[in-house]
């Protein structure tokens, strides 16, 4: 039977991030992608003025409504970003019903960079944020995210391999069993991801190349490789470098290309290298 997962996000109609990556990276996998769109908005906010928005907070309630009438199972429920305090309490209410039906979790708490929250948010987002990831089963913060949640101070580039697996071991202690850290270096040059395995204690690594400059949406596109790599049952140690090698190789298309990174990344033109690779048996 084939599997489905729900992901739980914004739209941009153009700038290639949140469901618009989402949804045909996870279909590549194989797997039934279903959406639950939190806004829709002309353009991504990041490079781009005078964007339209509309927020579908209303929306929500509704149309979990009707997909609980219809008993509807996923393998698994993956959000990204989520544009308010409201929407978070309602996605909680989501998680405790799939959970419930054994739907595995995974949050990617896509609220900061850089040391910085987005505009939008505040720390009582951020703290919002640590509740819901106090629910998944997976999480996929970055370093910034990690800290908020966590409330430490953010470390900067001020951080060795001790920092990362005491940050890895503090966020699986709110409650998912694994943890994804990414935007990890230890060396110039080279940045990657870590991931915690709770049940074993265990900490992986893969680095890759750094290429220079900012590139939007890639971060959706990692979880968004990772979680279909989880759902078809790929370790934690694979789906780390399935995730990162995918999203670097689109990184370069796109660079070599010099098309303006506020558009995103060319990620369509490995998507059938990936969805072999996705596809074959553990």
């Amino acid at each position: 039977m084939q599997k489905r997962v729900i992901t739980i996000q914004d739209i941009s109609c153009i700038g290639r991030c949140s469901l618009t990556v989402a949804l045909p990276i996870i279909s590549a996998a194989g797997i039934e992608t279903s959406i639950l769109p939190t806004a829709i908005l002309s353009t991504h906010t990041g490079g781009f003025e005078n964007y339209t928005f509309r927020d579908l907070t209303d929306d929500i309630n509704p149309i979990i409504d009707h997909w609980q009438s219809l008993d509807i199972q996923a393998e698994a429920v993956y959000t990204g970003y989520l544009g308010s305090d409201r929407q978070q309490k309602l996605i909680a209410d989501i998680f405790q019903a799939f959970k419930a039906k054994g739907s595995l979790i995974i949050v990617d708490p896509a609220m900061a960079d850089n040391g910085l929250l987005y505009p939008a948010f505040d720390n009582d987002f951020a703290l919002g944020m640590r509740d819901l990831c106090a629910m998944a089963d997976l999480v996929v913060p970055n370093l910034t995210e990690a800290a908020l949640m966590l409330e430490w101070e953010y470390p900067g580039e001020s951080y060795d391999q001790t920092y990362i697996e005491d940050c890895l071991r503090a966020l699986s202690g709110l409650g998912p069993a694994q943890v994804v850290l990414t935007g990890v270096s230890f060396e110039h040059g080279r940045i990657g991801a870590a991931a915690y395995l709770r049940e074993t204690d265990s900490t992986a690594y893969y680095f890759t190349e750094l290429i220079d400059g900012y590139y939007h949406g890639t971060g959706d596109i990692y979880s968004s490789t990772l979680t279909a790599a989880i759902v078809n049952g790929k370790p934690l140690a694979q789906a780390i470098k399935i995730a990162c090698d995918f999203t670097v190789a689109s990184i370069k298309r796109t660079h070599t290309a010099g098309t303006d990174p506020k558009y995103g990344v060319d990620f369509e033109s490995g998507l059938g290298e990936l969805a072999g690779t996705l596809r074959v048996a553990v």
